[in-house]
Parts: structure tokens; sequence; C-alpha cells
């Protein structure tokens, strides 16, 4: 068997704004597994700033990776449990090879395109005019969910935003959650969530900074409307530490992305924990191409979660590969009569 491993840089349509600044390129990584004639590949999304393997050693890990591909999936991620993306993008590689093709990886009803998944609509941060035209799109679209990133422009005006949307839609029409990427202060969170609540608002992820474990488990205990915990999770490699995050915080849901938390079986694993404390959970991508996405939606879908996923940032690039997957009336579906525009030789 050969591995090699490839670079890619995946630009923005527009420049793409969160907490954390304005992203207008993403950096993402593909192992190529070849064997007696066939191939599979693995996207290893790492978000520079953000993933705990945002390491100076990154690409000599890829090189180790191949170097030891002999050592087969299981092995290789025991190995690689400091970095998350690589584990993912090892097991992807390794299903897709044994898969019939590359990009079928879990054959289902949605890949057979006879079921979908129901996803969140995502409401980047910008100005006012900017958000609010995104939302006007998203409802427009068909979408019964959506999910807005909060944190960045005057707080007031987004309670205005939020506004907006309870004007026009009830709480049962249009499911509102919102994402703080932890951008509220310890000291007015609570004060913060206390006038969200007003919205009638599903969740709101990571109101404030991880590693503020204690401030975290007394917000989760006193919130008027559930806690999401989402970067809280980055990092946390065991199953014996990943419980005693769970026990400790509490929170009402946990949000999954398979690129930050070990893939299939890393995700599994906080699942498993999340069901044993009758924690909620869903699971998002976290701006992979459609490469990525693709393995992650196919693997969802066999998780049989009914509730919204966050799984619809194909379009988000100029340069993505065209594939099956697309978004119609707030669902992803896989229409297997569309083809994949990948080719294998362009990364030889």
């Amino acid at each position: 068997m050969k591995a090699t491993y490839h670079k890619y840089i995946l630009n923005f349509k527009n420049p793409s704004g969160t907490s954390r600044g304005v992203m207008t390129e993403k950096e993402t990584w593909f192992i190529i597994l070849e064997n007696q004639g066939k191939k599979g590949i693995g996207e290893c999304g790492l978000l520079r700033g953000l993933s705990s393997d945002d390491r100076p050693d990154y690409e000599t890990q890829l090189q180790w990776i191949c170097a030891n591909i002999h050592l087969g999936k299981h092995q290789l991620w025991e190995a690689l449990i400091a970095f998350p993306s690589l584990q993912f993008g090892v097991e992807m590689a390794f299903q897709s090879l044994d898969a019939e093709n590359p990009f079928l990886l879990f054959p289902s009803a949605f890949t057979n395109g006879t079921k979908a998944i129901p996803i969140n609509g995502l409401v980047w941060m910008g100005n006012e005019a900017f958000m609010k035209q995104q939302i006007e799109e998203k409802i427009a679209a068909g979408f019964g969910c959506i999910k807005l990133k909060i944190g960045a422009i005057d707080f007031d005006k987004e309670l205005q935003l939020l506004q907006f949307i309870r004007q026009h839609f009830t709480a049962r029409q249009i499911e509102i959650r919102v994402d703080a990427n932890g951008a509220f202060e310890l000291s007015s969170a609570l004060d913060k969530l206390n006038q969200l609540s007003e919205f009638e608002l599903h969740s709101i992820e990571q109101p404030i900074k991880k590693n503020n474990t204690d401030t975290m488990a007394e917000l989760c205990k006193t919130t008027p409307f559930p806690i999401a915990l989402d970067e809280e999770l980055i990092g946390v490699f065991s199953m014996v530490e990943k419980e005693a995050l769970l026990v400790k915080i509490k929170p009402q849901f946990i949000i999954l992305k398979p690129s930050f938390i070990g893939g299939f079986r890393g995700t599994k694993e906080w699942i498993v924990l999340a069901e044993k404390y009758q924690i909620g959970w869903w699971i998002t991508s976290a701006l992979e191409s459609n490469i990525g996405l693709n393995a992650i939606a196919q693997w969802t879908f066999l998780q049989q979660n009914t509730m919204p996923q966050g799984l619809g940032t194909g379009a988000l690039y100029t340069n993505n590969f065209d594939c099956p997957l697309e978004v119609e009336n707030g669902h992803l579906f896989y229409k297997k009569e569309l083809n994949w525009d990948f080719n294998f030789e362009d990364f030889d």
C-alpha cells in the first residue's frame, strides 16, 4: 500500500466572519491511499487557531503516517491521539479505499437518495444589514432551523436581529440556535443569556471561552435556555477526560465535529457518554471541503439523530469539488445522479 499527502487551499466566495475574525481561505490536507490499483481519500480538516492539532509538527506527522501506513487504521488512530484531524483523515482514507466507490463510504437510504438529513441554515457574522439579508434568504429557502453567529457586533444589534425574526416567525415555525464562539465575558454571561431567552431560542453554543469549567458548570445549572458545548470538547482526548468534563459541566447539549474530536471513533465515544448522561447532541462539519463533508454526512445519517445537523457548508468555496450533496428546503440530499468533479491524477 502506498500513501501520499497533499495540501489544498480552499478559497471563500465571501469573507466569512466569526467572533475570532474574518476568514478568506481555509487550509486542508488530503491523505490518498493506493493499493492494487484502487484509491481512497481522506481529508484532514485542520482549522488554524482552533484545532488542538494546529502545531508546527503537523506536516511531519503526515509524513510519518505515509511512512507507517502499513500499521493500519486502528494502530494509526491510537498513535495519533493528539492529532484528531489526522485521525479523521486516516479513518476516512481507509474507509474510502475499502469501499467499492471511493466516495460512497457508508451506503444507506441517504446515499440511495430516498432519505435526507435535516440541517440548520448558517447565518455568518457581519453588519446588521448583511445578517438580516442572510436570515431572509435562509427562511425563504425553507430552513426550519437557523443558526446565527453572535458576539462580534454590538449585542443590542444582535438582539434586534433576533427580535426581527420573532416578529415574523414563532419558535414553532423557526428554531433559532445561536453560537457565541466563547465571546461573552464571564461576569456578564448570565445577564446576556437572560436577555437572549426572551426570543425562545433552541440553544446557545459556547457562551464563554473554553477551560472556564467552574463558570460553565454554573451557567449550565442556572441558564434560562439550553447551553451546547462546542470548543469545550477540543483537546479532550481520553474517555476518562471526556466523562469527567460532562459530569462536571452537565451541559444540555454537545456539538460534535469529527475533524476536531478524533473522527468517527472519537465522535462515537462522545455520543456514548452523552447518551449515558441524557445529554443531547448533534454533528457539525468544520469547514471541510466536500470530500470531508461527504464522509461526515454519510456517517451522520447512520447515527439516526432526527435533530437538524450542522452540515451545509459545501457552497462556501470557489474551488470546492462538485459532488452529489445538495441542500434543498432545509435538508441535505445525496443526489446520486450527480457526479463528482474530482480527479485523483491531479494529486499525483
